[in-house]
C-alpha cells in the first residue's frame, strides 16, 4: 500500500510528454588521457586549413578539374581508433620520417585516385567506380600527385614535420596496415574533398611525436627575443634632463616659497650638471648653447651611477 502511494506520487510529479533538458556532456575516457591541448589544437587546425586551400589549387591544376579540400576536425587518437574509422578498402599512402621509425598515412578513397588519374589524361570519370588497387602506371601517378601534396604539407606545418620526408608505399587494406601500435597516440586530420559533385572522406594522419616539435619552435623563438628586447630598447624614444644637485628642505619650507625667494643649492657652480635618462644618470655635462637653443656639452660618462651620486 505504501508502494503503491508513493509510485502514485511520484508520477504525479512528473509531467507525462515532456522530456528534461540534458546537458551537452563529454565522456573522459581514462584508459586514454592524452589529448591536445588547445593551444595545439589550434596551430594544428590552422596548419591543416592553409595545407587544404594549397591542397586544393595544386590538385586542381594537376587533374584539369575544380577540387576543393577542407577541414572537418584534428584530434588525438590512438592508431587503433584511427584504423577502425577507415573503410575496409581505401587507398593509404604509407609514408616515413627521416631518421626514424615512425610513420605518416594520406588516406582517400582508391575510387576517387582513379577519377583523378582519369582527368589528369583527359577523360572524363564516371561514379561507379570501384575499389580496387592501383596498376603500377597508376601507382606512379598517384606517386607523384602525393610526393607534391607531402611538400606542401611539409611547409604548411612551419617546422613541425622534418624535411625529406618519403614514401614508402601504398596498402589497400586499413585492418592489415599496422604501421603503428593499436595503443599508440596519433593525430589525425580528417579532410572532405568534394571532386566533380562527390564528396569524399580524406584524412592524414601524423605521429603524435610532432608535438615535441612545439618545444623547438618555442625554443627557437625565445632565443630570438635578447636581440629582439634589445632593438626595441635601442629605437624606443627617451627624456633626457640636466639635473643640479638637490638640497632637502622641510615641506613648510616649501609651502612658504614665493615669488623672488632665492633658494641656495649645494651645487658648485664649476661642478658639471648631472644627464639623466629618465631618473638613470648617464653621464656629466655643462650647460652650452647651439644657436638660439642652449645645449649641453657631455664632459665625463657615467660608469657606476652610484658612486656618481654620492659623490
Amino acid at each position: 500500500m505504501i508502494e503503491d502511494s508513493a509510485r502514485s506520487v511520484v508520477q504525479a510529479e512528473t509531467p507525462t510528454g515532456t522530456s528534461s533538458p540534458t546537458a551537452d556532456i563529454t565522456v573522459y575516457d581514462f584508459e586514454r588521457s592524452a589529448t591536445l591541448s588547445r593551444e595545439h589544437a589550434r596551430a594544428l587546425e590552422l596548419a591543416f586549413e592553409t595545407f587544404s586551400r594549397q591542397w586544393s589549387a595544386d590538385l586542381s591544376g594537376k587533374i584539369r578539374g575544380r577540387a576543393t579540400v577542407s577541414v572537418e576536425y584534428v584530434r588525438m587518437l590512438t592508431y587503433g581508433e584511427y584504423a577502425q574509422s577507415l573503410p575496409t578498402t581505401t587507398a593509404l599512402v604509407v609514408c616515413a620520417l627521416p631518421d626514424s621509425a615512425e610513420r605518416m598515412i594520406v588516406q582517400f578513397p582508391s575510387s576517387a585516385a582513379t577519377a583523378w588519374i582519369v582527368q589528369m589524361v583527359g577523360g572524363r570519370p564516371t561514379t561507379t567506380a570501384d575499389e580496387r588497387t592501383f596498376t603500377p602506371i597508376e601507382q606512379a601517378l598517384i606517386g607523384a600527385l602525393m610526393r607534391d601534396a607531402i611538400d606542401l604539407l611539409t611547409k604548411t606545418m612551419d617546422g613541425l614535420l622534418p624535411q625529406g620526408i618519403s614514401i614508402t608505399g601504398i596498402q589497400y587494406n586499413s585492418q592489415f596496415a599496422q604501421v603503428a601500435a593499436a595503443t599508440e597516440p596519433v593525430i589525425v586530420a580528417q579532410l572532405s574533398m568534394r571532386l566533380g559533385g562527390r564528396s569524399v572522406p580524406t584524412s592524414v594522419m601524423l605521429p603524435a611525436s610532432i608535438l615535441s616539435m612545439f618545444r623547438n619552435v618555442a625554443a627557437s623563438d625565445e632565443s630570438a627575443s635578447p636581440e629582439l628586447v634589445r632593438r626595441q630598447v635601442e629605437e624606443t624614444p627617451i627624456e633626457l634632463a640636466l639635473r643640479l644637485s638637490p638640497r632637502t628642505m622641510l615641506p613648510r619650507e616649501v609651502l612658504g616659497l614665493s615669488v623672488g625667494d632665492l633658494v641656495p643649492l649645494p651645487h658648485a657652480a664649476d661642478r658639471p650638471l648631472m644627464l639623466l635618462a629618465g631618473d638613470q644618470p648617464i653621464a656629466t655635462a655643462a650647460v652650452g648653447t647651439s644657436g638660439a637653443r642652449l645645449a649641453c656639452v657631455v664632459t665625463t660618462t657615467v660608469s657606476d651611477p652610484a658612486s656618481e651620486e654620492s659623490a
